[in-house]
């Protein structure tokens, strides 16, 4: 199928009627259905006629949609909305295609789906194949659960290494498809045939692979008892580079927790406020709100369940809230509307797998 893409931001957003629910998006394409079609199957003015017209109306519902448009067969056309293997926005692509209408001539779908790519892909005159790219998985000391991945592309050097590295991260995207690429592996390298250091596994392999370390992963946690509620907290000071103060707040008790690879997902609230009259602190009129900001979300969060609070940092303007979660899609969800409720701070979020929380070693506070 032919294949199109786009990325938002670039187009004034339409004056018409406001997109504010899934169902608004899909009633208003409904009116443009029709003529999306023709436009598709013709190929004519593909970029004024429809991604122009299509990508601020995502917009309004969220920044990090971007969509792929082409023929699926010569009566059929296909609108693919992805996350550009963002976690944080999966779910949200996700959502959007549930909610899509039953048409005829068209099939919607969320993520890049696996595609068959036996003769591979070719980028900046260099194919990327079944035939050139090979892997093998590292165990790491400390880490039985961690998969770190070596891919290895035949003809890859000093000279061109980044645009190798770009081919085969689109060759895996496309092979593995969107989400399990995004999921399945935790870290991954990309080096020449010269610097293997095992015996190279087809790439052809590869899903059989991450489907056992998955299988067996679920096997290994699947009766492991939830955290609980009682919690012990630890107030660290530490003095950053530039002389200013910081202070975090750590969940001690869940940073000894004996199981955290059960909750593998980590999510960074950051939020930026003024501290300059305070050594970068908060100060008071700050300070309330950004505990009832924290508050609701670890109450919704809660709620929600399969979520664990592990504490916050506050420093040089910014205060950064985290939580460890069973999946991806609940903090997603809860925190982004978060970002939504509080307009008055500039708000971001990152979400990452991370199954031996090793971004919190740092508290040292951990006694396993």
């Amino acid at each position: 199928m032919g294949i199109f893409d786009k990325v938002f931001g670039k187009k004034e957003e339409s004056k018409e009627t406001e997109i504010k629910t899934y169902n608004d998006f899909w009633d208003w394409f409904l009116t443009k259905e029709k003529d999306f079609f023709n436009v598709i199957k013709s190929h004519d003015t593909i970029e004024t006629d429809f991604f122009d017209v299509l990508a601020p109306k995502l917009k309004q519902l969220n920044d990090g949609y971007y969509f792929l448009c082409g023929m699926s067969t010569d009566s059929v056309a296909e609108l693919i909305i992805t996350a550009d293997g963002d976690i944080k926005n999966i779910v949200f692509a996700e959502e959007l295609i549930a909610e899509a209408p039953k048409l005829d001539r068209w099939k919607f779908t969320a993520l890049k789906p696996e595609m068959n790519i036996d003769h591979g892909i070719k980028m900046d005159d260099r194919d990327f194949s079944k035939n050139n790219i090979s892997f093998y998985s590292n165990e790491i000391d400390g880490y039985p659960d961690e998969i770190d991945i070596t891919f290895v592309y035949d003809g890859l050097n000093e000279e061109n290494k980044s645009n190798c590295v770009t081919g085969v991260c689109v060759f895996l995207d496309n092979f593995l498809g969107e989400l399990n690429f995004a999921t399945q592996i935790d870290t991954f390298n990309v080096i020449g045939k010269d610097d293997a250091e095992k015996e190279l596994v087809p790439i052809s392999k590869l899903k059989d692979f991450l489907s056992w370390r998955e299988r067996e992963f679920i096997e290994k946690y699947k009766n492991v008892k939830e955290f609980g509620d009682e919690d012990a907290y630890t107030v660290l000071e530490a003095v950053l580079n530039n002389g200013l103060p910081l202070i975090a707040t750590v969940n001690t008790t869940a940073l000894n927790f004996d199981a955290k690879a059960s909750y593998p997902w980590i999510s960074v609230l950051k939020i930026e406020y003024d501290g300059n009259e305070n050594n970068g602190l908060p100060e008071n009129k700050d300070y309330e709100k950004l505990a009832k900001i924290e508050d609701k979300a670890y109450e919704n969060l809660k709620n929600e369940g399969g979520s664990v609070y592990i504490g916050r940092e506050s420093a040089d303007n910014i205060r950064e809230i985290y939580f460890a979660s069973k999946d991806f899609r609940k903090p997603s969800k809860v925190l982004q509307k978060i970002i939504k409720d509080y307009p008055e701070y500039k708000m971001s979020l990152e979400i990452y797998k991370d199954k031996y929380w090793q971004s919190f070693e740092r508290y040292n506070v951990n006694q396993n």
